[in-house]
């Protein structure tokens, strides 16, 4: 709502999706002190005043920004989650935070440590639970040892699909949530997206993705139609399709699609409802066209624990 997808943003129709979505049932609000940088963690606490009890809050840590806001490194050293734990708590208007977590591991830091400092949250009664962002399984399993992690958060859906080899065998053996982010390959799966080159330089994450450009946006594409053509037979968008296949890999998976309106949050929520048969289900596993291009750059994709 305040970062990454363009600058046609609007408070008055951000608060608004929140309200709705709390009213449809939607008990789960995920956010960041790297949104904005820190406007999106402002955002949610002028949302969930008076509504409080109503919902779920999760929020991570762990970079440091240039002058300009940009990210410019990790930073989970102890004295720094510290800090930015409490001044999420401000920004949030909270006393506690639900879930807490580490946005990307840094590989400065031992995991033992951070997660030590995340549970003195814990003991403190300022946060709930805890959870890692895009950790491997020997990450996982070594956090464990320090304190339960609840969650994991990292990228899953129809367009990508990396974890299920290690990392979600590794989170059912823990007993660890598992929360897909960019559960409609931000946007791309929905078709209603541009090429990287059409979107501009300094406001969209999209322009610097590789499967956004180029040669890859265009092959990315023929996957699409083949989503659109099963979801047209079935009275449904895309991106409720890709949602309701999601939804039905397990119990255990809790996807946070993104929006700023209402509109596509109704359409998002709808998607719950929707029940995939065997063979559509085998369609979108096993006969869909392949995605081309990184998730990520290479920069960001450095950042990408596996250990």
């Amino acid at each position: 709502m305040t970062w990454a997808y363009g600058t046609d943003r609007d408070e008055g129709e951000a608060i608004a999706t929140i309200h709705e979505a709390i009213d449809l049932g939607v008990n789960f609000l995920d956010t960041a002190e790297v949104y904005g940088p820190f406007t999106n963690e402002e955002l949610v606490g002028k949302a969930i005043k008076g509504r409080r009890e109503q919902v779920v809050i999760a929020t991570k840590f762990g970079f440091v920004f240039d002058s300009t806001g940009k990210i410019s490194g990790a930073d989970s050293r102890p004295a720094h989650i510290r800090e930015v734990v409490e001044a999420s708590l401000k920004r949030l208007g909270v006393d506690s935070i639900d879930l807490l977590c580490q946005h990307r591991v840094d590989p400065g830091i031992p995991i033992e440590d951070v997660v030590g400092t995340m549970a003195e949250f814990v003991r403190a009664g300022k946060v709930k639970y805890l959870g890692l962002s895009e950790a491997g399984p020997g990450t996982l399993r070594r956090g464990m040892k320090v304190h339960p992690i609840s969650a994991l958060q990292s990228e899953y859906s129809l367009f990508e699909r990396e974890v299920e080899r290690e990392v979600l065998p590794a989170c059912r053996e823990l007993g660890i949530g598992f929360v897909p982010y960019s559960p409609l390959g931000r946007g791309l799966i929905t078709g209603k997206v541009k090429r990287a080159e059409e979107y501009a330089a300094d406001n969209d994450n999209r322009r610097g993705i590789p499967r956004f450009q180029g040669e890859n946006f265009d092959r990315n594409m023929k996957r699409v139609e083949a989503v659109k053509a099963l979801a047209a037979r079935n009275g449904l968008t895309p991106g409720q399709l890709a949602l309701a296949w999601l939804l039905g890999r397990s119990e255990d998976i809790v996807p946070i699609p993104g929006t700023k309106r209402r509109t596509y949050l109704r359409e998002n929520i709808a998607a719950a409802a929707v029940v995939l048969t065997p063979e559509e289900r085998k369609y979108l596993d096993e006969k869909l066209p392949p995605v081309a291009g990184a998730r990520y750059s290479e920069q960001a994709m450095g950042m990408i624990d596996r250990g």
